[in-house]
Parts: C-alpha cells; sequence; structure tokens
C-alpha cells in the first residue's frame, strides 16, 4: 500500500554520456539538468513500485525545479525523494540532488499510477 513518507533514492556519476554538452542542454561538461530530472524520476517511481499492483506502472506529469550548482565529471549525484501527498492515483514527491559538496538541485515531481496495458494501448492510438 502506497503511503505518504515512502523515500526513494538513485545515483550517477557524471559522465560524458550525462553531461550538459552531451545530451544537447548546454555546451559544457558538467552533469546536466535533464539528466537530473531523470535520475529523481528513478528515484520516485522505484520508491513506490513495490507497492503497486501488477500491471501498474507510474509515469512522470510534471517536475518543479532549481538547478542551483554545478557538478563536474567524475562526482557522485545522489537524488532523493519523498512522497508528501496522494490525491487518488496522483502521487507528490518533494525532491532534492547532491553531489559530494552539497546541494545541487530541488524541487517537486508528480507521477500518475496508470494501467501499463491501457496506456500503451492509449499511446499506441495515435498511430491510427
Amino acid at each position: 500500500m502506497i503511503k505518504e513518507g515512502i523515500t526513494g533514492q538513485a545515483e550517477a556519476l557524471v559522465t560524458d554520456e550525462n553531461t550538459a554538452a552531451c545530451v544537447g542542454s548546454g555546451t559544457l561538461p558538467v552533469f546536466a539538468t535533464p539528466a537530473m530530472v531523470s535520475l529523481v524520476e528513478k528515484a520516485a517511481w522505484t520508491s513506490v513500485a513495490p507497492e503497486l499492483s501488477n500491471g501498474e506502472s507510474t509515469v512522470g506529469t510534471a517536475m518543479t525545479l532549481s538547478h542551483v550548482s554545478a557538478t563536474p565529471l567524475g562526482m557522485k549525484v545522489t537524488a532523493r525523494t519523498r512522497l508528501t501527498a496522494i490525491d487518488r492515483r496522483k502521487l507528490t514527491f518533494s525532491w532534492e540532488a547532491y553531489d559530494e559538496t552539497g546541494l545541487i538541485g530541488e524541487g517537486t515531481h508528480e507521477r500518475f499510477i496508470v494501467n501499463d496495458q491501457k496506456f500503451i494501448e492509449k499511446a499506441e492510438g495515435k498511430k491510427k
């Protein structure tokens, strides 16, 4: 059962592949904002996944963020999430991201619980 207070965590090493220069969000060899978003999403979805019914997943629908400090190549980044609100199928998380020297980002993230089959069928229906 999903309850407020569930926490999640995900980590990544800053490599060429997740820099702003590589993902197209800038020109510098530092941890990209889109990579931070992805890490936050991973921390959030993996934190609630064990509590879902078979055939259910969560999908990200909203993100607010402040990316307050750059992280260079070779440093570890850790994203931490906390489930702060549940409104039927909508889950709201607060989050923070850190590198080895301190806070690099923070914000909120929303996810919705979906039925996998119905979600994919609806997405595939766009092809018709």
